[in-house]
């Protein structure tokens, strides 16, 4: 599994933000949790459910769509 399979878009899903894994924890909550000075253990600590890949792929999902929002302008 690549990480960005593993953020699912479903429109009933969380206003339809991206997730994690078909989870109610989307990618902005990961990123939101990481920019409030979380660690990723303390992440993973929080929310037992979670895997590494799942921050990483949160990052590499923002990461992604900035290149494109950057790009489009």
């Amino acid at each position: 599994m690549q990480l960005i399979d593993r953020i699912t878009l479903e429109p009933g899903k969380r206003s339809g933000k991206p997730c994690i894994r078909g989870m109610r924890i989307t990618v902005g909550d990961i990123l939101g949790y990481l920019a409030s000075g979380m660690s990723t253990e303390e992440i993973l600590e929080d929310f037992p459910y979670l895997e590494k890949e799942d921050i990483l792929a949160s990052l590499s999902y923002a990461a992604h769509k900035e290149k494109i929002e950057l790009s489009t302008q």
